[in-house]
């Protein structure tokens, strides 16, 4: 995993017990560009309102405005941005409400830095809901596996969702090699004939090309 993927992008700590939000935020600020933070979900809305963050990592409980009011007010209009619940619940029937939320993961406290790297790459590595706009005129849906141009659904492949996903949710950033191989791959090796078949016949499906190769580097959108 290249944890400097996420150095140009902005994460936002809503936690309300300031000694857990300050572990958290300290350890976020060696990862990614800017790190905010809030006390309560309330502060966190308006954080997200400000700031359009990239990821958002959320506490459930908390005053004034709790984890599951803050995220069901962001998903009214928003279902692409990443979410991570931090809980200190594992029940199943707990853990179902935050899918029905479209969260992307959740981590169980108590919290430590490779859990929270874990999360993070597991919440941009496609494990999205609904639909993600990936150009003007132009959707990801996930759920269905398929493209939407204006009045036109072009069918994907789930490798062809995972990857178009795994690009938007890293905008603008490069998705190397190995992140593929191991998100698309998963035990099998990527070869260059396999990765150059893949890559040509999902530009084929694309209105225009929005993938540029970073010569033996990897992907970005």
């Amino acid at each position: 995993m290249h944890d400097d993927i996420y150095n140009n992008l902005t994460i936002l700590c809503v936690e309300d017990e300031e000694g857990v939000r300050r572990r958290i935020c300290n350890a976020l600020a060696y990862y990614f560009k800017e790190v905010l933070e809030a006390k309560d979900g309330q502060v966190g809305l308006d954080l997200y309102y400000e700031n359009s963050p990239d990821i958002i990592l959320c506490d459930v409980e908390m005053p004034i405005m709790n984890g599951i009011e803050m995220i069901k007010k962001i998903r009214t209009e928003d279902m692409s941005t990443p979410i991570i619940i931090l809980t200190a619940y594992s029940n199943e029937e707990y853990l179902m409400k935050l899918i029905n939320l479209h969260v992307q993961h959740y981590i169980l406290k108590p919290v430590n830095s490779e859990k929270l790297l874990e999360g993070i790459r597991c919440a941009f590595a496609g494990k999205y809901s609904g639909q993600i706009k990936l150009a003007e005129k132009l959707f990801l849906d996930v759920d269905n596996n398929m493209l939407q141009v204006e009045e036109e659904s072009i069918d994907l492949s789930l490798r062809e969702t995972k990857f178009l996903t795994l690009l938007a949710g890293n905008r603008g950033q490069i998705v190397y090699y190995s992140t593929m191989e191991e998100e698309l791959w998963g035990d099998k090796v990527m070869s260059q004939g396999a990765l150059k078949s893949f890559l040509r016949d999902l530009r084929k499906k694309l209105p225009h090309n929005m993938i540029e190769n970073i010569s033996q580097v990897g992907y970005r959108l």
